[in-house]
């Protein structure tokens, strides 16, 4: 099961409660859900229809994000990508994220757990290692939907029909895009048929887009691994460049 984001969940509540109070800024409303974060991954696509973009890392020095390591080539929803449901306050404008739709969701989400499969690996995330009966259920109409369970612990009726296997390799003729990767926190409530399972993983090429997740070399992952701190509370953020140029500075996001 996904960790909830209770934290950033009650900051944002805070934070919309002081604005409607009127004694907050209006710069500080939207980021307030990510304000105590001093670790981001970026990805931009030039628009919402991309299936394309650039990564990049950034770490926060008080008020400065600034640029760690190199940015990496990564592909993203087969279809682009659309708004989902993370820490940012809900946009109207663009096309919205459901389920199957082989798009990226858009905006700020929380970094989860990591996994892979192998038993462990270099990271300080929570690290989920992988067995042949784990499963992400992406049939909106279960308990379960949005979460990665175990069918031993679950019963197998609970994960009938779900197409998430995550061991890849077992169940797809040696498929290593799960061999490590980690949770894109989307949809953390499992809003019926607003889309599930989103990860970044392993790419199979640089010009082969994925069902909704954003994918990379070894390498780039391997980095990111070894990077990332919960105690920095990451978070991920994917936009198209108009939308990260309109939202950067009322976002409080790493200039380009």
């Amino acid at each position: 099961m996904f960790p909830r984001p209770s934290l950033y969940r009650l900051l944002g509540t805070l934070a919309m409660a002081t604005t409607l109070g009127g004694s907050a800024a209006v710069a500080f409303e939207a980021p307030a859900a990510w304000s105590v974060s001093r670790q981001m991954i970026v990805v931009t696509t030039d628009d919402w229809n991309a299936d394309h973009g650039v990564l990049r890392a950034y770490v926060r020095e008080g008020a400065q994000w600034n640029a760690v390591g190199p940015a990496a080539d990564v592909t993203i929803g087969k279809r682009g990508s659309a708004w989902g449901i993370g820490l940012n306050p809900p946009e109207r404008d663009g096309p919205v994220k459901k389920e199957g739709d082989g798009r990226s969701p858009a905006g700020v989400f929380r970094i989860g757990q990591a996994f892979g499969y192998a038993e462990s690996a270099p990271t300080a995330l929570a690290y989920r290692g992988l067995t042949a009966s784990d499963y992400c259920v992406d049939v909106d109409s279960s308990p379960y939907y949005n979460q990665i369970v175990d069918a031993r612990d679950v019963g197998e009726k609970a994960v009938a029909g779900a197409t998430e296997p995550m061991r890849r390799d077992l169940h797809f003729n040696g498929d290593h895009a799960y061999r490590i990767g980690f949770v894109i926190e989307h949809n953390p409530d499992g809003r019926k048929g607003r889309g599930s399972c989103i990860f970044a993983h392993l790419w199979k090429s640089p010009t082969t887009g994925t069902a909704g997740c954003t994918a990379m070399t070894d390498a780039t992952m391997e980095r990111l691994l070894a990077w990332l701190d919960p105690s920095k509370k990451p978070v991920f953020v994917l936009l198209p460049k108009p939308e990260y140029t309109r939202l950067r500075e009322a976002w409080n996001l790493p200039a380009p």
